[in-house]
């Protein structure tokens, strides 16, 4: 079993002090469709000079540990009840060099098995960029031989594969929230409904008892499976009182285009918060 942090977006990266690396990936999620089996990636190179990618597939999730942060799940085996689509999307060219300031197609292809039922399967492309070897600086050269470092860069973005009617929906429910030095932690559980990943953003605002709204949170959020991701807000300047937090997640997102949102039902909760 791989486990890997994740921010809160649904793709992941290797943190950016090492972006200089690697290379642009877009989109940030694909969506391939059973009617044309197909899909693109595109990188981009911004170094000055050649960098070597390789691609390769994996299934994964998103899981939560017990402080509610969101970790990359990828278990070592696939059940047959599990809705990969790893054994059947290709993507070519699984190797190549990209010149300095040049693009790169990456064509899927999707071979589903027959008698594939309705419903969306997923994966997750890998874009692993190895730039050229940095210099070591502390190291003894008196022999001289030369010591470098190569460093490699993944990109890992998710592969969604539609078939026939999908739909998708969330649930919450035990909302709660702790009082933090600077912050208020807020954790919900969130249930999927539906044959489809749940794509959303949950929005959590903090009103006072004039209900104005004095802090607050918008993160974008993937449902694969049940979760209990923690948020925080800041609490900087409340003063001492009792305040309504206020709960939603819709199936709306900034970074996903409108077409490709599977809509839902709007689900709200709230809960009261007393502030010494």
């Amino acid at each position: 079993m791989r486990v890997r942090y994740l921010g809160f977006a649904f793709g992941w990266a290797v943190p950016g002090a090492l972006g200089a690396q690697g290379v642009v990936v877009a989109p940030h999620a694909v969506f391939m469709s059973h009617r044309t089996r197909a899909g693109v990636v595109e990188l981009y190179n911004p170094e000055g000079r050649p960098v070597e990618v390789a691609i390769s597939l994996l299934f994964g999730y998103p899981v939560t540990d017990s402080a509610g942060h969101l970790l990359l799940h990828a278990p070592d085996s696939v059940t047959p009840n599990q809705p990969s689509a790893t054994e059947w999307i290709t993507a070519l060219p699984r190797r190549v060099v990209i010149p300095a300031l040049t693009r790169q197609t990456i064509r899927l292809l999707g071979r589903p098995p027959p008698g594939l039922r309705d419903g969306e399967y997923w994966t997750r492309l890998v874009v692993a960029a190895k730039g050229a070897a940095l210099p070591v600086s502390g190291v003894d050269t008196t022999s001289g031989v030369q010591v470098g470092l190569t460093l490699e860069v993944r990109t890992i973005i998710p592969v969604y594969y539609r078939k026939g009617a999908v739909e998708s929906g969330v649930r919450v429910s035990d909302l709660r929230t702790e009082l933090e030095p600077d912050s208020i932690a807020v954790r919900a559980r969130l249930v999927r409904t539906g044959n489809a990943v749940f794509l959303g953003t949950v929005r959590g605002t903090l009103l006072n008892a004039a209900r104005r709204t004095v802090s607050g949170f918008a993160v974008p959020l993937a449902v694969y499976y049940d979760i209990e991701p923690r948020f925080a807000m800041s609490r900087a300047g409340l003063p001492p009182g009792q305040y309504l937090l206020r709960l939603e997640v819709s199936s709306e997102r900034t970074d996903i285009p409108v077409e490709q949102l599977l809509r839902a039902a709007t689900v709200r909760d709230s809960v009261t918060i007393v502030v010494k």
